[in-house]
Parts: C-alpha cells; sequence; structure tokens
C-alpha cells in the first residue's frame, strides 16, 4: 500500500466520530504523519483479517510476525490524569481481555508454553492489558502455601508471565487475592486464622476486620510487590508492565449491608499499597454496585440482592489512593440466564451511569474489567456474543470521541487452542470465533487511532482542547 493511500485509509477509521469531517487532502494527512505513525500498525489487515499489519516499513519487528511492538524506551508506566490513562503522556484507551489462570500454566513445563501462545495471539488482535491472578492460596499449586510461606516454583511462574507479557507490550492487572473460594480467597485466609488458634472467627467476611487476617493480607501484598523478577531482575514494584494492582477479584461483605467495613479496609489497604508503591496504578476490584451512599442510584442495579453485598460504588472509589473505578458486566447472572435484548439494554444504561458518575463524581476513569456471556445460557448464540461485544465496544467509543471517562474495557475471557477443558462457557478462542476476533481487532484500531494521532504535551495547545479533536486541525492552528 503507498504511504497515501495508508494515510487515507488511517482516515477512514477514524472519521466515523464526526459525520461532518471533510475528506483531507493527501497533503494535510502527510503533516500528520508524525502522529499516525507512532503507534505502526496499519488500520487494514492482511488477507487474514486477523492479524494487524505495519503500516510503514522501519525494520523488522523485535519478535516478528507482525505484533504491534513499541521500542523499549517507549515502555513506560502507566499513569492518570483526570478521567483518563496515559502512557508517555499520550492517552492510552485499553482493549484487554482477562486469562486468570497464566500463574498455574506457567509453573508446569508442559504448559508454559500456552502463555506465550496467549500472548502471542492477543497482541495479533491488538489487546493491550491482561487481567490474571496473582495469588493462589493454600490451593493445588498453589502460591502461598500457608502466611507468607511461599512456593517459589510458582513465584518464578508468576515471574514469567509478567517478563512474557513485557515481550509483546501487554500490560497486566494484578489482582491480589480473590473474594470467592476459587484459588484460596478469603476464606482460606480465615482458615489460617483459625488454624493459628483464633477462636472468634465466624464469617469469612472476618477476613476485613480481624487484625490478624489483615495482617496476612497486607505481608502478602508486601511480598509480591516488592518481588525481584528471577528472568528480568526488575522488581515488580518498578516494572512498567503491570498496569495496575487490584486489592481483591469482586470483594463482597454481605455481613455488613451498610458498606462500613468493606470500606474501612479498602481506606487501610489503598494507603498501605501507595505506601510500598506509589508509581503504579491502584483499583478496588469491585462490581460496580451501587449501595446506600447512593439510593437514587439503586434504580440502575440488576437486581435488589446487589445493593445490600457491602459494596458502594461511588462511596468505595472517593478513596484515597484510588486510581480509577472497575466495573464489571454480567447480565446473564445477574439478571436471568435466559438471552434477551432486555440484557443490552441493561448492559447500555449499566456503562453509561458508570461513565457519568466517574467523570461527574470521581474525576477518574472507568474500567470495564469484565464482561461477556456464557454459551451455557439458553438461547445463546455466538451472534448474541459478538452483538454483547459490539454493543460494549460501541459505548466505549462514544466516550472516547469526547475525551470521556470510558477508558476502556477486558472481556472475560481469552484461552488459547487446547486449553478448551477449562471453559467456564465464557472462553473465546480466537482461530474458533473469526467474527469475534474481527470485532476485537477493529475495537482495538479504532483505540490505537486515538492513543497514537496526539499528545497531552502537544506543541499546538492541544491541551486547550480535546487531543483527538485538536489533532485534526493541527493546521489550523
Amino acid at each position: 500500500m503507498r504511504k497515501h493511500e495508508a494515510l487515507l485509509a488511517v482516515y477512514s477509521i477514524v472519521s466515523w466520530w464526526s459525520p461532518a469531517a471533510e475528506q483531507p487532502s493527501v497533503e494535510l494527512l502527510l503533516i500528520h504523519r508524525h502522529q499516525i505513525i507512532m503507534s505502526r500498525t496499519e488500520i487494514s489487515t492482511d488477507h487474514g483479517g486477523d492479524r494487524p499489519t505495519r503500516l510503514f516499513d522501519d525494520g523488522d519487528d523485535e519478535l516478528g510476525g507482525g505484533n504491534r511492538m513499541e521500542a523499549e524506551s517507549d515502555w513506560a508506566m502507566a499513569q492518570r490524569k483526570g478521567n483518563q490513562f496515559l502512557v508517555n503522556g499520550q492517552p492510552f484507551y485499553v482493549n484487554g481481555f482477562n486469562t486468570y489462570w497464566l500463574m498455574v500454566f506457567a509453573a508446569d513445563q508442559s504448559t508454559r508454553g500456552k502463555v506465550t501462545e496467549l500472548f502471542q495471539q492477543a497482541s495479533s488482535v491488538g489487546l493491550t492489558v491482561c487481567r490474571t491472578w496473582a495469588f493462589n492460596d493454600g490451593q493445588w499449586r498453589a502460591l502461598q502455601k500457608s502466611p507468607s510461606v511461599y512456593d517459589e516454583i510458582v513465584f518464578q511462574a508468576l515471574d514469567f508471565v509478567v517478563s512474557e507479557a513485557r515481550k509483546f507490550k501487554i500490560r497486566l492487572i494484578l489482582p491480589l487475592v480473590n473474594n470467592w473460594d476459587a484459588y484460596g480467597g478469603k476464606k482460606q485466609y480465615v482458615q489460617w486464622g483459625k488454624d493459628a488458634g483464633i477462636t472468634n472467627l465466624t464469617s469469612d467476611d472476618d477476613f476485613f476486620s480481624h487484625p490478624t487476617i489483615r495482617a496476612y493480607y497486607k505481608a502478602h501484598v508486601k511480598t509480591v510487590l516488592n518481588r525481584v523478577n528471577t528472568i528480568n531482575n526488575i522488581v515488580y514494584k518498578d516494572d512498567p508492565t503491570i498496569f495496575a494492582w487490584e486489592l481483591m477479584n469482586e470483594p463482597r461483605c454481605e455481613s455488613d449491608p451498610s458498606g462500613d467495613k468493606l470500606q474501612a479496609w479498602f481506606e487501610e489497604m489503598a494507603v498501605y499499597v501507595k505506601s510500598i508503591d506509589p508509581k503504579h496504578l491502584l483499583n478496588i476490584g469491585v462490581e460496580g454496585f451501587y449501595g446506600p451512599s447512593t439510593p437514587n442510584r439503586f434504580q440502575y442495579n440488576p437486581n435488589t440482592y446487589s445493593q445490600q453485598v457491602g459494596t458502594d460504588f461511588i462511596r468505595n472509589h472517593q478513596i484515597l489512593g484510588v486510581d480509577f473505578a472497575s466495573v464489571h458486566i454480567y447480565p446473564d447472572g445477574w439478571i436471568s440466564s435466559n438471552i434477551s435484548v432486555a440484557h443490552l439494554e441493561f448492559t447500555k444504561s449499566w456503562m453509561q451511569i458508570h461513565i457519568d458518575d466517574a467523570e461527574n463524581y470521581l474525576g477518574m476513569p472507568v474500567l470495564f474489567s469484565e464482561f461477556g456471556v456464557s454459551s451455557k445460557d439458553p438461547g445463546y448464540n455466538s451472534s448474541y456474543r459478538d452483538t454483547l461485544m459490539s454493543t460494549v465496544y460501541q459505548k466505549l467509543l462514544n466516550s472516547t470521541k469526547k475525551g470521556g471517562g470510558g477508558s476502556g474495557s477486558l472481556f472475560w475471557q481469552l484461552f488459547p487452542e487446547g486449553t478448551e477443558y477449562m471453559d467456564d462457557g465464557l472462553a473465546i478462542v480466537l482461530s474458533k470465533s473469526p467474527s469475534t476476533a474481527n470485532i476485537i481487532n477493529l475495537q482495538s484500531k479504532r483505540l490505537d487511532a486515538f492513543n497514537s494521532l496526539c499528545s497531552w504535551k502537544c506543541r499546538w495547545g492541544c491541551h486547550k482542547k480535546h487531543a483527538f479533536e485538536s489533532c485534526i486541525h493541527h493546521d489550523e492552528l
């Protein structure tokens, strides 16, 4: 493809945001070439339609195979400015995925290759952030076998995951404990307390309030954040590969519907994490339910039960040290397992109210860090999954084009071939789902266009307007 044709292709992808936009001259597009080629990724794809190719051939990729690689010097820590993420002073809108089991697979040489395979496939469709567990407490192939006692082989497996992600320029969100029993969770911590002779533990929710259990958790946080990677010798708390820490996966405290117990835990642990690692972003991991502090928002919750689980979206995210909001989207689990159009309407309203609240009340980005639909649901088909993904992506694009707080999403979950035996009903295998892969790929390219077109420190004074809009008008400025 000739360079001026490639530039026109870029314009055709990003011009959807402004119906009134006129076709620019080749000369005007060449003026903007220095912004557009930052990503070095062509907006069209090769004949397969599922592998990004280079827009301008400036030499071989570090890893080859069409991977979207940045220069190592550009591998900077993710930051937040207002309601948006930044990397190297440029906007960073996220198209990502969940694959929770990477550490466990990396701990076994016979399955370690699947981790590399997964990152290769994720990179091929432009995914930039992966959320995966940095915990496995007291279970099979446990990372933490008992309080502050670790399996070094499993820790080295986590080192491998972090190192391998860096090779493919994929950043990681690392939750530090589970609310649920899988991989140990708060239940295991409380059991450790009982094993140590603590007699006044009556509920798994004592995880949040008992001083000894809180100390167990803090010790784990300290160990992980200060871990020196045995592969690249980088301390975790200094590694830009880690996009953010997450206090807990889907925290709930049903024994205290007021939310006070969980709020106190968030406040304590957020400050503690930041005292060790002030560089990385931090989120708390909640699902997004509105609680007692905002009864006027109850109408947006998926059901009445969700307002009684001890979480409180706005209140929880006003805590010192929390950098962005997290929201999950599971209408088939929260409303009804029977697939219906009502699920899509809920998704739209659920996303919009959280984007609005992130902008108007919290002043921070909101990341929809889990969403999906189960293939086990009555009435499910792959076409519906594609429609759900397109609905989520379009809602985010509507926010992105205005410089809004809807800063990205991570679908649940991406699997490489040969791991389907672990499928929970929500696994996406790209090679077996070409239509879904194309939707993901297109979203990556659209967001990459926003991420690469302009810098927040642009010499044209774009900080006075939304950067993306201003880039289009540089010649007028």
